[in-house]
């Protein structure tokens, strides 16, 4: 088979190599495609505890596709099955996943880009929000992520308030139901802003889902009293500040949503399928960058430059 290998910082390259056979207990799976996910930055760009080249198909984690064959005792899934799974050697044109960690899709959703784990991962937090009709809801930072939320947010009947550096982001953010958007400029202008919009109250949700230092700072002076801050960014650039006299002096309750529990994942997967069959959620608007897998490198430079008019990569086979 044909698999992307990370061969360097900043080298992405095609090469033929084996195909995977499944275990038991595991399906082989024949990919459409794979999202290309912020997480893998780290790797694409080098630190020092990565080892080159990854092993072919890494980092990808979000792949979907059809079932090629199946491993001994696999029940409830069919060779030819259409599905969305969690797999972590995606960026290829084979993976193998657990069979626990394949979710089939209905014929509703054919011909449908489906990376289940990014779709899953913004259903986990959304649920970890415990977001309610009527609360004004902060979501700092729009992106694939962040768009998603807001669209989940409004649909749960919440008044969204969109914060994020990009005007074009902020169009999407309308679009997927921001009752309020402003630019990610300064600091205390939004602040104002956000105590304007909700009468010196501040908000009962804010969502952080850009993962840097000065927007976690944000959005915690626009959490209000007895708030919930939800942390939906992916931080690994280093250590982080916070201000914990302001945290505790509101009560607000804080709220790291990233999962690191595999069937969560699947549940969320399973959470977003069913949305997006019954037409509650379309992300395909924010694939805004389809390549082939030749050009996972393009990709990935994509997702590290964000440059106008992009949300979301995804590489197909």
């Amino acid at each position: 088979m044909y698999a992307s290998v990370i061969a360097a910082p900043g080298q992405a390259v095609l090469q033929r190599v084996e195909r995977p056979e499944p275990g038991a207990g595991q399906v082989l799976l024949r990919l459409e495609g794979s999202g290309v996910c912020a997480s893998s930055l780290p790797l694409w760009e080098g630190r020092e505890w990565f080892d080159y080249p990854q092993p072919a198909g890494a980092p990808g984690h979000e792949g979907w596709g059809r079932v090629e064959a199946l491993g001994e005792g696999v029940e409830g899934l069919s060779v030819g099955d259409r599905v969305a799974a969690l797999t972590y050697r995606a960026h290829a044109e084979y993976d193998v996943a657990d069979a626990a960690a394949v979710v089939p899709l209905p014929p509703s959703l054919a011909g449908v880009a489906m990376p289940g784990e990014p779709l899953g991962c913004a259903v986990n937090i959304f649920r970890r929000s415990e977001i309610r009709a009527g609360q004004t809801v902060a979501i700092v930072g729009i992106g694939f992520l962040g768009a998603v939320l807001t669209r989940l947010a409004a649909q749960a009947g919440a008044r969204v308030i969109a914060i994020s550096r990009r005007p074009f982001a902020l169009e999407v953010a309308r679009e997927a139901g921001a009752a309020h958007t402003i630019v990610m400029v300064d600091h205390w202008r939004i602040v104002d802003e956000v105590k304007r919009l909700t009468d010196q109250k501040l908000c009962e949700r804010t969502i952080e889902a850009v993962g840097l230092q000065w927007p976690l700072d944000l959005a915690g002076e626009i959490t209000g009293e007895r708030g919930r801050l939800v942390i939906a960014g992916y931080h690994q650039d280093g250590t982080r500040q916070v201000n914990m006299q302001m945290w505790n002096w509101r009560g607000i309750d804080v709220v790291n949503a990233h999962e690191r529990d595999p069937r969560m994942y699947v549940q969320g997967i399973r959470e977003a399928v069913g949305l997006m069959a019954s037409g509650v959620l379309d992300a395909q608007p924010l694939f805004t960058h389809r390549l082939p897998l030749d050009r996972l490198g393009e990709a990935l430079e994509l997702t590290r430059t964000r440059p106008d008019g992009f949300l979301k990569a995804v590489v197909t086979t």
